[in-house]
């Protein structure tokens, strides 16, 4: 019997989504809006919980053209330079955790999913197809595009992103919110920089309401960075990629170290991202209600400041084509297995959610809390920089709802 997933998006969750479904066995029908698959943005970071699931699927080899694998992240104060901290990364994260830490730009990642999806007979992908509304039948799940076509399958996959249509109809639960922080995000060629500013690193810089990362990507050849500070969104947040202004960058930064001043100056142009979210997850119907399902964005948008939207997306995509692999009469099965898949992923994601928001308050602290932050990394930043939870396999298959409070005394950019 030919099984038959829908899946609304065509970013790097829904590619991963089509994947690891079709590695299930079924047939994936893929719905993307744009006229042409693309990925905006700039560069992100994989840990190993990531790029394990990556390698899982056939994309280690594909991955290491393309992405850099740092030997060390260090956290330095943005006001003065000093080192506060390091995480060994590179042979240290294959030794404990099976994979490598991982930095890779968007693009890139998204090609390379790509180009695995499209190779498969069981996957059609679809331009030019905006989903407008669904609805459920005795069968199955009828979803309607906005030029009048309907199309028929045993589940629905909103993987549409921040501001998914699925979610909206689903759930009714109104739009995400703009959190008060913006990214400025930038792209560099490492050889248009002087030898002093270029790096093969993770650098974190952490400064009064404000942090600075950066680190490479395209195999090393480039630097990617983001400043990451507090302030007021722009009218229109839905339409996240502005033109923003080397000056406003460097405003927020006044004060801060002349090295990070000088990397900040080098930036040939910025672009400008109003940071949204919604509130952790609470419960699995969040996740998944019927015969339809979120993933990624479209479930759980999260601050970037555990650096796990991706990484996320791609657990919840690897846990979906697990559940679904068992279904063997999708008309009784398939709501049981979306229902098994909820179950498995909304408390991690819940987790990883409300760590993420604890991280931004510690990143940007002030007064004692900046000082008794600064003192521990110095005395035990291995230890805080590390996530076992996070990264070791097996992490991802949940965690106590006691623990997705996000209390703790970890800490990772």
């Amino acid at each position: 019997m030919t099984r038959q997933a829908l899946i609304a998006g065509g970013g790097i969750g829904a590619l991963a989504a089509a994947l690891s479904v079709a590695r299930a066995g079924w047939e994936v029908r893929l719905y993307e809006q744009a006229s042409a698959f693309s990925e905006v943005g700039a560069g992100l970071q994989l840990g190993p919980n990531a790029t394990r699931l990556l390698q899982g699927w056939g994309l280690g080899q594909a991955l290491s053209q393309v992405a850099a694998f740092p030997e060390k992240l260090c956290v330095r104060s943005a006001p003065s330079g000093r080192e506060l901290g390091v995480l060994k990364l590179g042979k240290r994260s294959l030794e404990r955790y099976g994979a490598p830490y991982a930095t890779v730009h968007r693009g890139d990642l998204h090609a390379l999913l790509l180009s695995s999806v499209a190779a498969r007979a069981a996957v059609h992908l679809n331009l030019n197809a905006t989903v407008a509304a669904y609805d459920l039948t005795p069968d199955g799940v009828e979803m309607a595009l906005a030029d009048g076509h309907r199309v028929e399958g045993d589940v629905l996959i909103g993987a549409d992103g921040l501001w998914s249509q699925v979610r909206r109809q689903g759930l009714t639960d109104g739009a995400a919110k703009p959190v008060g922080h913006l990214a400025f995000r930038a792209l560099v060629r490492q050889t248009d920089l002087p030898a002093g500013l270029r790096s093969q690193f993770v650098n974190v810089w952490l400064g009064p309401r404000l942090h600075v990362v950066s680190y490479p990507v395209r195999a090393g050849e480039m630097l990617n960075v983001v400043v990451i500070a507090q302030g007021e969104p722009p009218a229109d947040v839905e339409n996240w990629d502005h033109a923003g202004l080397s000056a406003e960058v460097c405003a927020a930064l006044a004060g801060s170290c002349a090295p990070l001043l000088d990397l900040i100056e080098s930036m040939p142009s910025w672009r400008l991202w109003a940071l949204c979210e919604r509130a952790p997850l609470t419960a699995a119907d969040q996740m998944a209600f019927g015969r339809v399902a979120l993933l990624g964005d479209a479930a759980h948008p999260m601050r970037p400041y555990l650096a796990q939207g991706a990484g996320m997306a791609i657990e919840d995509a690897a846990e979906l084509g697990r559940c679904l692999v068992s279904v063997a009469k999708p008309q009784t099965d398939a709501p049981l297995a979306l229902r098994r898949y909820a179950l498995q992923r909304w408390e991690r994601n819940a987790r990883v959610q409300a760590r993420a928001v604890r991280n931004g308050r510690i990143f940007h602290a002030t007064g004692l809390l900046r000082l008794g932050r600064d003192m521990a990394l110095k005395l035990i930043g291995q230890r805080l920089l590390d996530l076992p939870w996070l990264y070791g396999e097996g992490a991802a298959a949940g965690s106590t709802p006691a623990q997705s409070n996000g209390r703790g005394t970890r800490l990772s950019p």
